[in-house]
């Protein structure tokens, strides 16, 4: 990028931006890939560390990316149309972040170049996750994962 130049993500709008643009977004943090629960008496959402039977828990990776759908029938498709509605994104997601019009962090691979900076930065599901095999009841496994506060993110515009 040349000096003074803004980034896609503060120049275009999501729905502009191109395929592969989307696809860079994904930090690779894996926690979108972790099973969630809804409490249905307060509908609260509840997070929890057992991952997806298509998430490679030590790359924080799905598997099976390209053909997830067939595999996992309520894999979720984030859209630029519906990724404001999604109400379990981390707060550290860079796709919600974009969408509520803030910058990355600065452990973001578009920010500083390197995809391990994530999972070094202690935001990832990386060490902590277990497989859906050996969880037994998500009720068990329920997590609260705050991120680390020293890299805060800047307004954006």
């Amino acid at each position: 990028m040349a000096d003074g130049e803004q980034p896609f993500w503060k120049t275009k709008k999501m729905s502009q931006m191109t395929q592969a643009e989307w696809e860079s977004l994904c930090d690779g943090c894996g926690k979108c890939c972790l099973n969630k629960l809804i409490d249905t008496d307060n509908n609260e959402l509840h997070f929890t560390n057992v991952a997806c039977k298509l998430l490679d828990t030590k790359s924080c990776q799905c598997t099976r990316y390209k053909d997830r759908f067939k595999y996992v029938k309520d894999c979720v498709r984030l859209t630029p149309r519906n990724v404001k509605k999604i109400r379990w994104l981390p707060d550290t997601c860079a796709y919600r972040l974009v969408a509520e019009g803030q910058d990355l962090y600065d452990w973001h691979h578009l920010k500083c170049g390197d995809r391990n900076a994530v999972h070094r930065a202690g935001i990832s599901a990386r060490g902590r996750a277990i497989s859906e095999t050996e969880a037994g009841d998500l009720e068990d496994h329920i997590v609260d994962w705050a991120p680390p506060q020293p890299h805060r993110r800047a307004a954006r515009r």
